[in-house]
């Protein structure tokens, strides 16, 4: 199932525990191509992704979560950032034991049909099956609008 997380209410720890996981796996993946140092011993994030784990109301105030649940368990996320009419995603994830199910495709296309227009988002050109995926949802690589080495940035031309 998909739903818009409740930040108010219920869900900030269970967008704080996913999104998390997503920063770190992303650091270590980081790490692996020599983007980035380790995380430190305790596993703590960089201190520029802590906020969206501490606090993910107030990090992700104004824009869209949108949480997968497998059996009443969150199994997945995703923000959508719309400001001035132009929409992008981030922090696609689905955990680990859940992929291969469509849990990411499905939380791709929930993150779409909530948007009007273009949407955007990045990925590391080491995630083939991500990039992939967004293929298959019509999002085409375009020229880097961010300048980090190895970032692939796609659109998605509104339909």
């Amino acid at each position: 199932m998909i739903r818009t997380a409740d930040l108010s209410g219920s869900d900030p720890a269970g967008v704080s525990a996913a999104v998390g996981e997503y920063l770190r796996q992303t650091d270590a993946e980081k790490h692996s191509e020599g983007l980035a140092p380790p995380l430190d011993h305790e596993g703590l994030l960089p201190e520029r992704y802590r906020a969206e784990v501490d606090d993910p109301a107030a990090a992700y105030a104004g824009l869209r979560v949108l949480l997968a649940e497998v059996a009443g368990v969150v199994a997945g996320v995703v923000v959508v950032s719309v400001h001035a009419g132009a929409a992008e995603i981030k922090r696609l994830w689905a955990a680990p034991d859940v992929r291969g199910r469509g849990i990411g495709s499905a939380l791709l296309d929930a993150a779409v049909a909530v948007v009007d227009g273009d949407v955007r988002l990045s990925v590391w050109d080491w995630r083939a099956g991500a990039i992939g995926l967004y293929e298959s949802r019509g999002f085409v690589r375009v020229p880097r609008w961010d300048g980090r080495e190895r970032l692939v940035c796609m659109i998605r031309p509104a339909r």
